[in-house]
């Protein structure tokens, strides 16, 4: 099921990992809706004194859900589309480059990313599964942690989405 589809509110009980996935997609289908209908010279549209973009969110969370779901958690190789990427070097690569990226391509890459990780969550028996690789701090997380952080990392993107989305044309979220 693709992100912008699953824009409901989450369940008021339930078990633990449905309950995080459900919040999860909620932010997911957030974003994706805050960016709908836009052109590439709207997603490309910062708000000033930011540079951030509607465009350059979708990049990055597409990235994001990659690099916990994917590499960290799964210790999967990293995306073609990412594997070049020198992060010390280029720290805001998917940030800076999204403008390049036509519009389409920026919401498929963030809902097939957000695909690929309902995948990892699906297939994996227990939130308290250590990650493959480390954190950047060198600790291993379990799948609740990182569940956890993209829960943190998505919503708080979504309130950025949303100023971002009313300062483009004046559309404001629920």
């Amino acid at each position: 099921m693709r992100s912008s589809d699953m824009h409901t509110y989450p369940p008021s009980c339930g078990p633990e990992s449905g309950q995080l996935t459900a919040f999860l997609d909620h932010y997911r289908a957030t974003i994706l809706q805050r960016a709908d209908g836009l052109d590439a010279a709207q997603l490309a549209q910062p708000l000033a004194p930011s540079s951030l973009t509607l465009g350059g969110l979708l990049n990055h969370l597409a990235y994001v859900e990659d690099l916990w779901f994917q590499v960290r958690f799964a210790g999967n190789p990293a995306d073609p589309l990412w594997a070049h990427v020198d992060r010390a070097a280029d720290p805001d690569h998917e940030f800076r480059t999204a403008a390049d990226v036509p519009p389409d391509e920026l919401r498929r890459r963030y809902e097939d990313a957000c695909e690929r990780s309902r995948g990892v969550v699906r297939t994996t028996d227990s939130l308290d599964q250590r990650a493959a690789r480390p954190r950047s701090n060198g600790q291993y997380a379990d799948l609740r942690w990182i569940l956890l952080h993209m829960l943190e990392e998505t919503a708080r993107h979504a309130g950025h989405a949303d100023l971002l989305r009313e300062a483009i044309d004046g559309t404001v979220g629920d």
